[in-house]
C-alpha cells in the first residue's frame, strides 16, 4: 500500500516538474509567434543585390502613407541631390553637360572613377559599397573621401576627374577662366591655367548650390542606391539614361581599347553567376579587347532589365523621384527633353540653355577621333550609325540577349527600311 502511494507521489512530482519546465518554452513560443505576426519579415544582413529586384521594398524598404508624406516634406525643404545613372557609351557625358552648364547646379563628372583606378583589378561587384559610400559623402559636400584613393598624390581641385571641364571649378570665385552664368563648353586650355585650390574651398562652394548632380557609369544596378534614396539627409533622386543596345554596342567597339579594363572588372564581378563565366574566355575569332567589350554588353542588358523590374515593384514615392530617359529622345527632341529634365530637377530653363542643347545635337558628323570628348554632333547620324558599322551577326547577337530590354524600351528589331 505504501509503495503504491510512493509511486503515485513520485509520478505527480515528475509530472509537476515537467510542467514547470515546459511553461517557459510555451511562453517563449507564444511571444515569438506574436512578434512574427506583428512585424515584417526581417531583412537579411547581406542581401545579394541580384536578388533584391522584386523583394527589396518588402524587406525593410516599404513605407506607409505617413512615411510618404514625411519624405515629400523632407524633399521640399532640402536641396536636391541627383544621380545620373548610366553605363558606358550611352551619351551620358552629353546628358551631364546639360547640368554642368546650369548656373544653379554643382556638377561632378565620374568621381567614382578614382575608386576603380585605385582598387584595380577589383571586380565591379565588390566595389559597389565603396561607390555608394563615396556618393554619400560627396552629396554632403565632404570631399575628404577622395583622399582614400589618392595614394601619395596631393589633393587639390586638379585631382578631381574631369576638373578641366567643370564649370564650378573653372569659374569665379574658384577661377576666372570662365563666367559661371555664361553658357558654353569649358575650354580646357583656359581651365588648365587655373590656380589649384584646396578641397575645403570647393566644399564651401558646393554648399552654396541648391542642386547637386553626379554623373556616373560605375553603379551596376539601381538597388545599390536605395539606401541613399531612403536617407532623409540625401533624398537622392535618380535620372536613368538608356540607349538602343545596338548603338551602345557599336560605340563600345569603337572605343574598345579604352573600355577593356572596365569591361573585365564588370565581367569578373562576384555578383554574376556561372552563366557569365564563359564571357571571360575570349572568342578565337576576335581579339581580346573586342571580346571583353562585346561580352560585357550582355551583362549591361541584364542590369538594365533588373533596374526596370526594381522600379516597377517600388513604392510610389520612389517612382516620383525616378526619371527614365532615352538618348534618342534627348537628341532628337532636345528642347522638350531639356524641359522635362529641369522640371524634374526643380531647375528653370532659359533661351541660352535651350540654344546650347539644340546646337550640341545639330553638329557636323557622328564624333571626333576622341570618343570621350564632349562635342557638337549630328544627332541622327549618332543614333543610326550602328546600321552601317555593325554586321548582321553582331546585330543579331545584341538583339538576342537584349530582346526583352529592347521591347521594354520600345526599340524594334532590325529593319533597314524602318527607323527605331
Amino acid at each position: 500500500m505504501k509503495r503504491r502511494l510512493h509511486k503515485k507521489y513520485l509520478i505527480l512530482i515528475l509530472a509537476y516538474s515537467g510542467l514547470l519546465l515546459l511553461i517557459p518554452y510555451v511562453l517563449d513560443y507564444r511571444d515569438k509567434s506574436a512578434q512574427h505576426a506583428k512585424l515584417p519579415q526581417q531583412q537579411p544582413r547581406c542581401p545579394d543585390l541580384e536578388n533584391t529586384v522584386a523583394l527589396l521594398w518588402d524587406n525593410g524598404y516599404k513605407v506607409n502613407s505617413s512615411d510618404a508624406v514625411e519624405y515629400a516634406v523632407n524633399r521640399s525643404q532640402s536641396r536636391i541631390h541627383i544621380y545620373l545613372h548610366a553605363t558606358w557609351r550611352t551619351g551620358s557625358s552629353f546628358l551631364g553637360e546639360l547640368f554642368n552648364q546650369h548656373p544653379d547646379v554643382f556638377y561632378l563628372y565620374e568621381p567614382m572613377w578614382h575608386i576603380w583606378q585605385a582598387l584595380y583589378p577589383g571586380d565591379a561587384g565588390s566595389l559597389q559599397g565603396a561607390v555608394r559610400d563615396m556618393m554619400n559623402a560627396l552629396y554632403r559636400c565632404d570631399f575628404s573621401v577622395l583622399k582614400l584613393y589618392a595614394g601619395s598624390q596631393n589633393i587639390t581641385t586638379s585631382f578631381i576627374f574631369g576638373w578641366k571641364m567643370n564649370k564650378v571649378i573653372c569659374s569665379e570665385p574658384m577661377c576666372d577662366g570662365h563666367k559661371r552664368h555664361e553658357i558654353g563648353l569649358v575650354k580646357e586650355e583656359q581651365c588648365a591655367k587655373c590656380q589649384k585650390k584646396e578641397l575645403r574651398e570647393l566644399e564651401r562652394e558646393c554648399k552654396k548650390y541648391p542642386v547637386m548632380v553626379i554623373k556616373g557609369v560605375r553603379v551596376l544596378d539601381l538597388s545599390t542606391l536605395v539606401p541613399l534614396m531612403r536617407d532623409p539627409a540625401v533624398n537622392l533622386q535618380i535620372i536613368q539614361l538608356f540607349r538602343d543596345p545596338r548603338a551602345v554596342h557599336n560605340s563600345r567597339l569603337k572605343s574598345k581599347q579604352a573600355l577593356v579594363k572596365e569591361s573585365i572588372q564588370v565581367l569578373r564581378s562576384k555578383k554574376q553567376t556561372d552563366k557569365y563565366k564563359r564571357l571571360l574566355v575570349p572568342n578565337n575569332r576576335m581579339n581580346r579587347a573586342e571580346s571583353y567589350v562585346s561580352s560585357a554588353m550582355e551583362l549591361i542588358c541584364d542590369n538594365w532589365l533588373s533596374d526596370m523590374m526594381l522600379v516597377v515593384n517600388s513604392p510610389p514615392w520612389v517612382r516620383r523621384n525616378y526619371l527614365r530617359i532615352r538618348y534618342e529622345d534627348l537628341v532628337l527632341h532636345p528642347m522638350e527633353e531639356l524641359q522635362r529634365l529641369y522640371r524634374f530637377s526643380n531647375l528653370s530653363t532659359f533661351p541660352a540653355l535651350e540654344k546650347f542643347a539644340l546646337n550640341m545635337t545639330h553638329g557636323q558628323g557622328y564624333s571626333s577621333d576622341k570618343p570621350f570628348l564632349i562635342s557638337s554632333r549630328d544627332a541622327k547620324e549618332a543614333i543610326y550609325a550602328w546600321r552601317e558599322r555593325l554586321n548582321v551577326e553582331q546585330i543579331g547577337q545584341v538583339e538576342a540577349y537584349c530582346s526583352e530590354v529592347m521591347r521594354q524600351l520600345g526599340y524594334e528589331k532590325n529593319n533597314m527600311d524602318k527607323p527605331t
